[in-house]
């Protein structure tokens, strides 16, 4: 039998009605077919050199804050470069088959992950930073029963308790048009400290790598309540569709993105059966981030 996204699961002895991340939210605003594709379906998809390259530079700049203060250096970070790909490649060897006959080049595609930290240099000093936490992994319930959970890269928190938060780019910064699109994900994460701490954050931050830009923005109670409400109605939403079966295909520039053309009704392709599976559960403690093959233009 179908287990229904209404269905509800026990988290830590609370009645979960599902789990929401900003990512898999961002994938039903832009297709709702896209986040069946990668949420009902799990689909499998190639890895994907910008995927990697932000999973790779994100370890680098993690990692970087493990060092002392004044050794956090634009020549130290380029020397963490190949470890830290190593790394990735000695944990999933599959990565590797991205570079080939018909793929990238490795070493221009190492020289653009180059460039990425440079920019971060460009833009912060890390000798003077010391974050509260990095890749923290943040969940609260909202008074629904939905679970918010998702990844921070960054978390700095002044002496008198201001909190900033903090997300890296290895693309490049939206168009004035787009920004309110990309400070979802920010709010988002905004809203669940609010939620679990108390406190709004005072700065919401994201570092673009691709094009050597800041995008900072101060929330407030209300946006986090308009944040709120949005996601509630995307959840709404997402119940919906898995209860009618409607995942309907918004066709966009995203869809050069996409790797579920075959798939897809606008490119003359047809989605698979549904599976039998509940999707929206809560995550396992050991839940980690979205799968470094997955691309897109941020």
């Amino acid at each position: 039998m179908t287990q229904d996204l209404a269905s509800r699961t026990v988290v830590d002895g609370v009645d979960v009605l599902g789990s929401l991340s900003p990512s898999r939210a961002s994938d039903f605003m832009s297709c709702p077919l896209l986040f069946r594709f990668r949420t009902v379906d799990k689909l499998p998809e190639p890895y994907s050199p910008d995927a990697v390259r932000g999973t790779v530079v994100h370890k680098v700049l993690e990692d970087l804050f493990d060092l002392p203060a004044a050794s956090r250096t634009s020549d130290q970070a380029a020397q963490m470069l190949e470890p830290a790909w190593e790394a990735i490649v000695e944990a999933e060897p599959e990565v590797a088959e991205m570079f080939g006959e018909e793929g990238p080049e490795i070493g221009a595609w190492l020289a653009s992950c180059r460039d990425s930290l440079e920019r971060y240099f460009a833009l912060e000093d890390p000798t003077r930073l010391e974050p509260a936490e990095r890749e923290l992994y943040v969940e609260t319930l909202l008074d629904s029963k939905l679970l918010l959970r998702g990844f921070i890269d960054r978390v700095d928190v002044a002496p008198t308790g201001e909190i900033r938060v903090v997300d890296y780019k290895t693309g490049k910064a939206p168009r004035e048009a787009f920004e309110a699109k990309a400070l979802f994900q920010m709010k988002f994460y905004a809203l669940v400290i609010w939620r679990t701490r108390g406190v709004v954050p005072a700065m919401l931050q994201l570092v673009y790598l691709g094009s050597g830009e800041l995008l900072r923005y101060s929330p407030d109670e209300a946006d986090l309540l308009a944040t709120e409400r949005k996601v509630e109605a995307l959840w709404k939403a997402i119940s919906h569709a898995q209860s009618t079966g409607d995942w309907r295909p918004r066709k966009s520039a995203l869809c050069g993105w996409c790797a579920h053309q075959s798939f897809c009704p606008e490119f003359g392709g047809t989605p698979p059966e549904l599976p039998v599976l509940q999707i929206g559960a809560p995550p396992e403690p050991e839940a980690s981030r979205e799968s470094v093959r997955e691309a897109g233009p941020a």
